[in-house]
C-alpha cells in the first residue's frame, strides 16, 4: 500500500486516467497545474457507471465528450457478458484505448487475432469480441467508444 492508503494498481490507474484526461482531444481549455488537479479530482467520481456480469463501464464527461475507464474481471468476455445487451452479433463499438494493466485478447470478425497488454494502445474499428487473458482484472482507458458501450442497443 503506498502512501495515503492507496494501492499502487489504484495509482497507476488514476495516473492513466490523468494521462487520458490530459491527451483527450475534445478538451477545450488549456491544462494548467491548478485544472489538471480539478479535473482529477472530477475523474475520481465517475458521472456514470454501467455495470455487467465480470465488468463496468465507468465513464466521465468532460470537455463536451466522454472518456471511459473500461474495467474487466477474469473470465469476462464480451460475447458473453456484454453482447446480450448490446444485442449484435460482435462488439460494434468502435475503440481507441490505452492499456492500464491486464491482457485482453481481441477477436477481429474477419478472424484476425491478438493480444493488447499494459501500455498498449489499441484502435479498434467495429466488429470484434474480446475476452479476459489469465487472473488479472484488465483496465483500459477509452477516449472513442465509451459513449455507447453495454448500452442497450
Amino acid at each position: 500500500m503506498a502512501p495515503g492508503g492507496v494501492s499502487g494498481q489504484d495509482q497507476l490507474e488514476r495516473r492513466s486516467l490523468l494521462m487520458a484526461l490530459r491527451l483527450a482531444p475534445a478538451m477545450e481549455e488549456r491544462a494548467t497545474p491548478n485544472s489538471l488537479s480539478r479535473r482529477f479530482a472530477v475523474a475520481a467520481k465517475p458521472d456514470e457507471t454501467r455495470e455487467f456480469p465480470r465488468g463496468r463501464a465507468e465513464i466521465l464527461k468532460i470537455g463536451g465528450g466522454e472518456v471511459g475507464r473500461l474495467v474487466f474481471q477474469p473470465g469476462w468476455r464480451w460475447s458473453n457478458d456484454v453482447q446480450p445487451i448490446a444485442g449484435t452479433a460482435s462488439c460494434e463499438a468502435p475503440h481507441f484505448q490505452y492499456h492500464v494493466s491486464g491482457r485482453l485478447a481481441i477477436r477481429m470478425d474477419d478472424g484476425t487475432e491478438f493480444i493488447a497488454g499494459p501500455g498498449d494502445i489499441t484502435s479498434l474499428p467495429s466488429g470484434h469480441d474480446a475476452w479476459v487473458v489469465g487472473n488479472e482484472p484488465v483496465v483500459v482507458i477509452d477516449w472513442f467508444g465509451a459513449s455507447s458501450y453495454a448500452k442497450s442497443s
